[in-house]
């Protein structure tokens, strides 16, 4: 059977690519509103506001723990960057096999030498992230994690996995027949860094987001990571959506002029996980870029 999308790419010659530009607190994941209980309070007394205080202080330990240990967080937190890949031009390519890292002084003044030592620690974060820590840690401690994201989903009433399943429709990825991905995920967080691509890891999230689709507008904000993202991915059959919870990526995502698709955890509200779907996102997508991207969406 024929899909909107190939019906499209006969009729024009071409088809669409969709950027997904996502936010993630309150948006793919929920963590600050459990932590504050505001999630539990949405439902007028049927969810226990204590345990998803106890799971959202749980995870905090879990994210802290992993980015000590795992991902330089205590010599880098000081440094934030927009992504990964702001200081490659520093990074010289050097052999990092027996680099003391612990011992080569990273610290003030933000010169070219600390640059490149900054540099260094985002390539080994980058090798972490794409090599999948999960299959590189105890694995107890990976049946921890599990069990933690099935509590934390039931309590949420799917929308860890709910979040994840669109994630990967948005993509336009078939796993069974192993057809690449044709739209792409990106990740603009208010959050730094770090931590955030942590969240990836933890909340099994890392294989649909790469490395180097992370951005943190932590100290820059979203517009210019917007910017980047438009620079680095515009094109004759891109279009771009922007899904979040907050202000901040909605005006962004208006100066853009990109359809803007607002996350609310009202308990009755269909802009949630599980409840958004692919032809709502189609529709506003089509509002911005014409009814051919509503058919590409709902197809995928």
């Amino acid at each position: 059977m024929e899909g909107g999308a190939e019906l499209l790419a006969k009729g024009s010659g071409t088809r669409e690519k969709i950027v997904y530009i996502w936010d993630m607190d309150e948006t793919i994941i929920l963590l600050k509103s459990l932590l504050n209980g505001s999630y539990a309070g949405g439902f007028n007394g049927s969810k226990d506001v204590q345990q998803g205080i106890e799971l959202g202080k749980m995870w905090e330990k879990h994210i802290l723990q992993v980015c000590d240990d795992y991902f330089f967080y205590e010599q880098v937190e000081n440094y934030n960057s927009p992504s990964l890949d702001a200081l490659s031009e520093y990074d010289d390519g050097r052999e990092l096999g027996d680099y003391d890292f612990r011992n080569d002084n990273l610290g003030p003044p933000s010169d070219d030498v600390n640059k490149r030592k900054l540099a260094y620690r985002y390539r080994m974060i980058s090798k972490t992230y794409q090599q999948g820590l999960r299959n590189n840690v105890d694995q107890d401690m990976v049946r921890e994690w599990n069990e933690l994201y099935e509590l934390t989903d039931k309590y949420t009433d799917g929308w860890l996995s709910s979040a994840r399943s669109f994630l990967e429709q948005c993509s336009g990825q078939n796993k069974e027949s192993g057809t690449e991905a044709r739209h792409t995920n990106i990740l603009v967080t208010s959050g730094s860094l770090i931590p955030s691509l942590v969240k990836c890891v933890l909340f099994q999230l890392d294989d649909l987001f790469a490395h180097n689709n992370v951005y943190s507008s932590w100290e820059v904000g979203k517009y210019p990571c917007f910017e980047q993202i438009k620079e680095r991915f515009s094109g004759p059959n891109v279009q771009f959506c922007v899904i979040g919870d907050g202000w901040e990526e909605c005006e962004a995502a208006q100066v853009m002029k990109w359809p803007f698709i607002q996350i609310d955890l009202d308990l009755g509200s269909s802009y949630k996980f599980p409840g958004l779907t692919q032809k709502t996102v189609g529709h506003y997508i089509s509002v911005i870029y014409g009814d051919s991207a509503t058919a590409d969406a709902d197809h995928d």
